[in-house]
């Protein structure tokens, strides 16, 4: 008899790491942060004009932010053009990942969860006591056990999950320099020549281009959530980021 209540207990304990994540990631959220803030001189409304440039080398092609940031810029009330030399400002931006990221219900059980912990310790708590009901070896059973219980976990687990997708953008804005006015650019690297050489390049110019530079970092949580729900929210935030810079 009490090993029939400690096998009821192991099935209600092991779904209970699921069943939280399942009510506390039950709406979607979406998050978009800047790495560092950008600051743009005001001009005058014939000024306004802004030519973009987007880039995609992550794994998913198909993904069109470019559109919708041509779009919030637009709504902003800049003028989009085609010439880089006839911009007030120059955006550039290369999306680097965009995808589903690592982080799942499982994940956060093994790295201290309560759920995962959890479902291991309740299982070996149940197996104790299955070998004094039988009077078996309370090691042996004790480990079947935690082993039982992490099984009813991961098998949870595998029905709820707590899915995050992310689309990581690098965005340059430079913004022409008033008459008058030299920008001296430098740029120096290191290319990697076989396996234990180095060969260092630099160079200098003048520019009337004035950059900055800033990562956005767009995340959408939820339970058992899937690219097609995540990319319109998550592009969505990145238009409304970049836009914003304006």
């Amino acid at each position: 008899m009490a090993a029939a209540w400690a096998l009821v207990g192991l099935l209600a304990l092991g779904g209970c790491a699921a069943g939280s994540t399942a009510v506390a990631k039950r709406n979607l959220d979406v998050q978009t942060k800047m790495s560092d803030s950008v600051f743009l001189d005001p001009v005058p409304a014939n000024e306004r004009t802004v030519y973009v440039e987007v880039r995609n080398s992550s794994d998913k092609p198909d993904l069109d932010v470019q559109s919708q940031i041509r779009n919030a810029i637009t709504a902003r009330g800049y003028t989009l053009v085609d010439d880089p030399r006839r911009a007030h400002y120059v955006m550039q931006a290369n999306v680097l990942q965009a995808g589903r990221t690592s982080k799942t219900a499982a994940e956060e059980a093994s790295n201290g969860g309560f759920g995962s912990l959890l479902g291991a310790a309740a299982g070996g708590a149940i197996g104790y006591g299955v070998g004094h009901a039988g009077h078996g070896n309370d090691i042996v059973l004790g480990t079947v056990g935690a082993l039982a219980g992490a099984a009813v976990e991961g098998l949870s687990g595998a029905f709820v999950q707590d899915v995050t997708y992310s689309i990581i953008t690098d965005v340059q804005v430079s913004e022409r320099a008033d008459a008058g006015e030299v920008i001296t650019q430098s740029d120096s690297a290191n290319l990697k020549q076989g396996t234990s050489g180095t060969r260092t390049q630099s160079s200098s110019r003048t520019t009337d281009l004035k950059a900055q530079r800033t990562r956005i970092v767009s995340t959408a949580n939820k339970v058992n959530l899937d690219w097609p729900e995540a990319e319109p929210q998550l592009v969505d935030g990145l238009s409304r980021t970049v836009a914003g810079i304006f």
